[in-house]
């Protein structure tokens, strides 16, 4: 083989390589934060942005992370009296193919509760989160204290005790 012909199929494999990298779906995950009520709070919580640029229906089914004792998948459901309760979502989240979820302050979120170390401002907090089809997927996930919450997306509030407007439900958890 020539130089010459070497040098064209090392280039037509990179360009093809390349050309497949692009094309790439995946799932994405943007504007990621976690919040705590105090620094010596027993729980937090993290918000995030995911994007399912795949072709397939997927779910988001599960998350980990060594920050604290468990973690889990939680929303906001209206009790009976009206107040706003967070409850564990143990057949996780939907993600059509194409779409996007927002897991948001007064919403979706994941729940951090037994936390094993306090957390403060810039702090980072590694969260695994469990795709049934994407798989695994580590997200570093720095602690705002600061940020505050969009406009839509509910009120801030403190985890792990009740402010008046939101209470956490542990009896769905066993």
């Amino acid at each position: 083989m020539s130089l010459k012909t070497l040098l064209l199929a090392v280039t037509a494999a990179t360009a093809f390589s390349t050309a497949s990298f692009a094309d790439h779906k995946s799932v994405e995950i943007e504007d990621a934060y976690a919040r705590v009520s105090s620094p010596s709070a027993k729980t937090g919580a993290a918000f995030l942005h995911i994007t399912n640029h795949t072709d397939v229906d997927d779910r988001l089914i599960g998350v980990k992370s060594d920050v604290a004792a468990r973690v889990e998948l939680h929303t906001h459901e209206a009790g009976d009296n009206g107040v706003m309760r967070m409850i564990h979502v143990e057949e996780g989240f939907d993600l059509p193919a194409g779409s996007e979820h927002v897991l948001k302050r007064g919403g979706d979120h994941v729940m951090l509760m037994g936390l094993n170390r306090s957390l403060a401002h810039g702090d980072v907090v590694p969260v695994t989160l469990v795709f049934e089809k994407a798989g695994e997927m580590t997200v570093d996930i720095k602690v705002d204290l600061e940020r505050k919450a969009q406009h839509g997306e509910g009120h801030a509030h403190g985890h792990g005790h009740s402010d008046g407007n939101v209470e956490h439900d542990h009896s769905k958890h066993h």
